[in-house]
């Protein structure tokens, strides 16, 4: 086979195309895609019906080097990806003994009789290669022809996701030509438009070495791709880029370090410093101690998080005057930065960040209006509070609040 250049995803599930489920697998796999070196030119959704997922697959198959779907393995009567692709490739199910026994010792292991249907999972498509599920009993399929390549995911992501990541990448990535080498700058306290503009230029002239951007909640991710004949050279291509980015975006890099996430830098920066942290939330009700929390060994900076969602407990927790919030309101910068203080005095932190805003949908006025939001960090007897006007649900602006407070306290501390 030639070397493949293109890549087509179909996800397949009726609770998809409802909404009842976020298609969640989509983005991860076109992101690992891209990282490969695939073209992804295109994506579709397709529900449990053997009609239309069989016109949609051969219409993939005409015009992508790859296919990739995802859903439809499980072993009910709906599921039916299996059964379609092995008709559209003309070829027959048959049993798998290695898919049959991992069925057999996932359910003892268990404890559990096994279905009836169950066994339909270890039918696989003759000279198809079954890929054992490590998390569950429908194994990935893969399906080699002299034009096309043809891999069927699970659709749980617990399952897809580490099921590509050990088995598919590596083979798509000997299949690309040579090998593929990726690093991921991450960014924070600029947006994604600013971003582009920054990097326009490179973007306009790109060729290997290429750049892509993601845009994440608060942050923006550039994803650096190198592929040649070693994982060596390909490092080594990517250097020079990678130096120049970090010229160009300089402090706003918090890391280019794939598995560090921005609380994990916040983390490391109160750890050198040998700093302590605590929160003050209203509007955002314990997120943003939740995010610290996520880190592990944080209990070595972080010590206190008080949800004073009330005025009463602003007043009795973190020392705020009564008078300041009947003159200003509980939404107020003059709030925020003293919630910061009282939250530092009372936990005895050096650092302290707090929130407060109107995250909706009712509560807002003209004056301040829902999304209005006041960041305050307290930093060794210095405040620095930020004013934000954020759009979207309640849920948004929530969690934007908690990005915003994660940057505000990076940059504070740094």
């Amino acid at each position: 086979m030639e070397q493949v250049k293109t890549v087509e995803l179909i996800s397949v599930g009726t609770e998809l195309l409802l909404g009842n489920i976020v298609n969640t697998n989509a983005a991860w796999l076109a992101e690992q895609c891209a990282a490969l070196g695939l073209s992804c030119f295109y994506q579709t959704v397709v529900g449990d019906n053997e009609e239309r997922l069989s016109a949609v697959l051969k219409t993939a198959l005409e015009r992508s080097d790859v296919v990739i779907l995802s859903g439809g393995l499980g072993p009910t009567a709906d599921d039916l990806t299996k059964e379609t692709t092995a008709k559209v490739m003309g070829r027959r199910l048959l049993m798998d003994e290695p898919s049959r026994r991992h069925i057999q010792e996932y359910f003892q292991k268990k404890s559990m009789e096994i279905p009836e249907n169950n066994w339909k999972q270890a039918l696989i498509p003759e000279n198809a290669l079954a890929i054992e599920n490590e998390n569950g009993t429908a194994p990935g399929i893969l399906l080699e022809e002299e034009k096309h390549i043809v891999i069927l995911l699970p659709g749980p992501p617990n399952e897809l996701l580490p099921m590509f990541t050990q088995r598919i990448a590596p083979y798509l990535a000997s299949k690309t030509g040579g090998t593929i080498c990726s690093r991921t700058i991450k960014i924070c306290g600029i947006g994604e438009s600013r971003v582009e503009t920054i990097i326009k230029d490179i973007m306009q002239t790109q060729t290997n070495p290429t750049i892509a951007p993601y845009a994440k909640n608060g942050e923006v991710h550039l994803r650096l791709t190198a592929q040649a004949e070693s994982k060596e050279q390909a490092e080594v291509m990517i250097q020079p880029m990678l130096e120049e980015l970090q010229q160009r975006f300089g402090e706003n890099i918090y890391t280019v370090q794939e598995e560090i996430t921005l609380e994990q830098a916040v983390y490391h920066l109160l750890l050198e410093k040998e700093w302590s942290v605590c929160t003050a939330e209203s509007c955002t009700g314990g997120m943003l101690a939740g995010r610290l929390i996520n880190v592990p060994g944080v209990s070595q900076v972080f010590k206190s998080g008080y949800v004073t969602y009330s005025n009463q407990a602003k007043e009795e927790i973190l020392g705020v005057e009564k008078e300041l919030l009947e003159t200003y309101g509980a939404v107020s910068s003059q709030t925020a930065e003293a919630m910061a203080r009282g939250a530092a005095k009372t936990a005895g932190t050096q650092v302290a960040v707090a929130v407060t805003g109107i995250a909706g949908p009712d509560g807002g006025t003209e004056e301040k209006p829902v999304g209005l939001v006041y960041i305050s960090c307290y930093c060794q007897g210095k405040v620095r509070t930020e004013k934000f006007q954020f759009k979207g649900s309640r849920a948004k602006v929530r969690e934007a609040s908690v990005a915003s407070a994660l940057i505000l306290l990076r940059q504070c501390i740094r």
